[in-house]
């Protein structure tokens, strides 16, 4: 039975690669059920998992020519749909950090601050997509896309208390992982800093 989920041979990604159209569509076609498991178990939420899946079979599509082995589609494809999720969590991040949303916010960093910026937006992305899924989650819907904790807890099937304390175990693995990579507090740490003692609190 699982044969029918198996990824695509060899023999059909190298006559994608050679430009084989009808091969390359079976191969994103057979492909397609393994980056959306892929998706779901990386991204924070169903909708975000389904436009990182259709993000990554589109790159297959018009890029399966740069994949180097044709055995490596599955690693290849795993690395594709969790940067996809990280890119979606780094969008998500400078919205928690209270900067103004006018034309104020546009001004031009200096080079040292955006470099510093984008370190640091990145190390926090990595951190939120090394989270279990149902840690990550929570805390994305609650701490980065700012969503009423009563709106994350029905989302999520939980009640309010269950859900405050996956929230305060996902705020605390979070701030255990930036301290060991190290470094200032994060925006959405400081916002969960604020509200962690309002929340956690069954």
């Amino acid at each position: 039975m699982n044969q029918r989920f198996r990824w695509p041979d060899e023999r059909l990604i190298k006559a994608a690669q050679d430009g084989d159209v009808t091969s390359l569509t079976t191969v994103v076609m057979e492909s397609q059920p393994h980056v959306r498991k892929f998706a779901l178990s990386l991204c924070a939420s169903p909708q975000d998992a389904e436009d990182a899946a259709q993000e990554a079979l589109i790159i297959l599509y018009r890029k399966i020519g740069t994949l180097r082995a044709t055995g490596a589609l599955a690693s290849w494809m795993f690395r594709i749909v969790r940067n996809e999720c990280l890119r979606q969590v780094r969008l998500l991040v400078p919205r928690s950090d209270g900067a103004p949303a006018g034309p104020e916010a546009y001004a031009q960093p200096s080079a040292e601050d955006a470099v510093l910026h984008r370190l640091e937006v990145e190390r926090v992305a990595a951190a939120v997509g090394a989270l279990p899924r149902d840690q990550r989650q929570v805390l994305i819907m609650r701490d980065l896309q700012g969503l009423p904790g009563g709106t994350v807890a029905r989302a999520l099937g939980l009640s309010n208390a269950a859900m405050k304390t996956r929230l305060h175990r996902a705020r605390a693995a979070l701030r255990q992982s930036l301290a060991v990579t190290g470094g200032a507090a994060s925006a959405p740490g400081r916002a969960a800093d604020r509200r962690v003692e309002g929340e956690a609190r069954p």
